[in-house]
């Protein structure tokens, strides 16, 4: 498979085309790397008991193998790789909250096409949206101070759990947690502007 010109050049992007295209299991393992922590710190950031270590790691188990089997279908010129993870990922985490909820599936089902319009995915004006939220995230975490944005790298880059946090810094759990909150809300605060 030749890459058109207009298509991504990221990273991640290579790599899931050569995960698609040659099965390339070096890649695979990047990704995995890379996307692991992510799945599971977007798992834990929902809370409920669906924020058991072991549902986000049954996501995570879900999510990249679904990757490694849909990655011959993965289309650079269309989406970034993380985005065709993370929309993945959405469906993966609604199916197992539908199978939690033990709710049959009928016609009248919500469908995910009702919540994600995929269509939207692109359009030229998503892409901009895209790379003006990165931005703005990028320079609020740039703003925060050093314990805060430590943290949340621990949560939602690593996927790291509060305790999880607390213990590996020596921090008491509630400061991890109050320092959480603060960060997000100064982050919430600044991308609002």
């Amino acid at each position: 498979m030749q890459v058109p010109d207009h298509t991504r050049d990221d990273e991640w992007s290579g790599l899931l085309v050569r995960v698609g295209r040659d099965r390339d299991r070096r890649a695979f393992e990047r990704l995995f790397s890379h996307f692991a922590p992510l799945i599971r710190g977007f798992q834990f950031s929902r809370g409920g008991q669906s924020s058991a270590p072991e549902a986000a790691d049954e996501l995570v188990q879900e999510v990249m193998f679904r990757v490694w089997t849909k990655a011959p279908t993965f289309r650079p010129d269309k989406a970034a790789a993380s985005t065709w993870v993370f929309t993945i990922m959405r469906n993966c985490r609604i199916d197992a909250l539908r199978k939690s909820n033990r709710q049959p599936a009928t016609d009248e089902s919500l469908n995910v096409e009702d919540i994600w319009d995929d269509s939207q995915d692109e359009q030229p004006l998503v892409y901009l949206q895209q790379a003006r939220n990165q931005h703005a995230i990028a320079a609020g975490l740039q703003g925060l101070p050093p314990e805060q944005s430590h943290v949340i790298e621990k949560a939602y880059v690593e996927g790291k759990s509060h305790s999880e946090i607390s213990e590996e810094l020596g921090l008491p759990l509630g400061t991890v947690k109050s320092r959480v909150r603060l960060a997000l809300k100064k982050l919430q605060s600044s991308i609002s502007r």
